[in-house]
């Protein structure tokens, strides 16, 4: 039996301690792209405490700044289905 942890819905907007291990992506394409997506990609990274997905955009928290940093440097300016994501803390 395999368990899967899904990262919280919450980004936690509210801690000032949690604002610099928080990513934004915009520019996505969230007609195609999922959260299950977005956890995904961005797991690679760090462990994912929240996520959540808007129309357009998302943010992605992760438990430490180290792991943020890391996923802005490796996925900003990715193509995603078919736009160019816009990813910073």
């Amino acid at each position: 039996m395999s368990l899967k942890i899904q990262a919280s819905n919450v980004t936690n907007k509210n801690d000032p301690k949690s604002i610099n291990s928080r990513v934004f992506i915009g520019n996505l394409n969230t007609a195609l792209v999922k959260k299950s997506d977005v956890e995904t990609i961005f797991s690679k990274y760090g462990r994912v405490a929240g996520c959540s997905v808007h129309k357009g955009y998302a943010f992605v928290q992760y438990s430490n700044e180290r792991h943020a940093r890391a996923a802005v440097l490796g996925e900003n300016g990715r193509v995603l289905a078919g736009q160019t994501l816009d990813i910073n803390m």
